[in-house]
């Protein structure tokens, strides 16, 4: 069975191996172990705006193995409502694991975690290329025509 749950301190190493994986497929493999370090702090730091919540396989007999799925969130302020809304930084699937369900149960309880905070929407960015997340993304939410713009300050 396929648990969703916030990230606790045991879930270290199972988030890690997930997050390696993301980074690789993403363009950041050389990431210093300071940032993971420093990510993972925050994720349990319950002032910080980041979350993380894993999706774990209760089959799997250790903490390592059974993180399976991960979603980043950040939640933050919005300009039109006094309520906060949420926005969903990272969301992997271990690709071992993928086409079992396991991105929309991961999606669905982090629906009810914005519907049990109030948060006024869940929302996110996906490369237009990244064709197998977008499957999935067209099944549960409407798809918004933007343009991203960007500076990385160095």
């Amino acid at each position: 069975m396929i648990d969703i749950q916030h990230a606790e301190p045991r879930h270290r190493t199972g988030w890690e191996r997930l997050w390696r994986q993301n980074i690789i497929q993403f363009g950041a493999p050389d990431m210093p172990d300071d940032v993971i370090d420093g990510l993972w702090q925050r994720i349990l730091d319950p002032d910080h705006p980041m979350q993380a919540w894993l999706a774990l396989d209760d089959t799997q007999s250790n903490d390592d193995q059974s993180v399976i799925g991960l979603a980043h969130l950040i939640i933050h302020p919005h300009t039109f409502t006094l309520r906060n809304v949420a926005y969903l930084e990272d969301f992997w699937v271990s690709p071992d694991h993928r086409s079992r369900g396991i991105g929309g149960l991961m999606m669905a309880a982090l629906q009810e975690q914005a519907k049990q905070n109030n948060w006024l929407r869940l929302y996110w960015l996906t490369a237009s290329d990244n064709h197998g997340a977008q499957r999935l993304y067209d099944r549960l939410a409407k798809r918004v025509d933007s343009v991203l713009y960007k500076i990385d300050v160095v």
